[in-house]
């Protein structure tokens, strides 16, 4: 079973990506700003981590830059989980080795599932 950590200031939120994430048979946990989330990571080693990047605390790059600074966090798949456009979001995430960077608001909660399945080279099963 996959492991994917959800780190997400809105709790309403990371619970919904909780949800639909363990109703697709992946073990989730959450945290709730940047520095829970690297201590999360650095217990729970997940597969992949789902990053906003706006929070409170410690945002998404510093907590990405602090992962990816430890020899186990340099290989996590990140998925960028924002509301800020790519244009807006600090220079430096581009050196941080981010599988993707997507804006929330133009993604359905079903449509992000189908994106950590593709990150993490999840088949889907074809229903005839």
């Amino acid at each position: 079973m996959y492991k994917v950590l959800v780190v997400e200031d809105e709790i309403q939120i990371a619970k919904m990506y909780q949800f639909k994430l363990e109703a697709s048979g992946f073990d989730v946990q959450c945290a709730f700003n940047g520095i829970n989330g690297l201590k999360a990571a650095t217990k729970f080693k997940p597969d992949l981590i789902m990053l906003d990047l706006m929070m409170p605390l410690m945002d998404g790059a510093e907590m990405l830059k602090k992962l990816r600074s430890k020899k186990w966090g340099a290989s996590i798949k990140v998925i960028m989980l924002t509301n800020i456009s790519r244009d807006e979001a600090p220079q430096e995430l581009g050196l941080l080795n981010v599988e993707r960077y997507i804006v929330k608001a133009h993604y359905t909660p079903s449509q992000v599932v189908d994106i950590v399945n593709d990150v993490l080279g999840i088949k889907k099963q074809k229903v005839n």
